[in-house]
């Protein structure tokens, strides 16, 4: 029997779309906007919004979570720029925004930025 599963694959395996969703959201939060494919910017905005998430809360277990995804350097930016932000915000910390079809190969693009 057919379950339904979360998430996309993304034609990859496991270790190369962990990697993607990592260097998409790295970028994310080093730009604050991305332009690349729909499906791609539907599955990183899930993974950033969690991260933006624990960077809410200041202190040694958030920062060893994060620092398991990204270099001091992002960690410190989500912990010190991006989270006091949405300190008050409940959730929804990206926005998507189509922009049609890539002309090459006729794929869905979307900018996808922090709101």
């Amino acid at each position: 029997m057919k379950k339904r599963k979360k998430g996309r694959k993304l034609n990859r395996e496991t270790n190369q779309r962990k990697a993607l969703l990592r260097s998409l959201s790295r970028e994310l939060f080093l730009r604050e906007r991305i332009q690349t494919t729909e499906a791609k910017a539907k599955e990183c905005s899930g993974f950033a919004e969690k991260q933006i998430t624990k960077a809410k809360i200041d202190n040694v277990t958030t920062r060893r979570a994060l620092s398991k995804n990204f270099d001091p350097k992002i960690v410190e930016k989500l912990i010190k720029e991006i989270a006091p932000k949405y300190k008050k915000r409940p959730g929804g910390y990206t926005r998507i925004i189509k922009m049609g079809v890539r002309p090459s190969d006729g794929a869905k693009i979307a900018i996808i930025e922090l709101v």
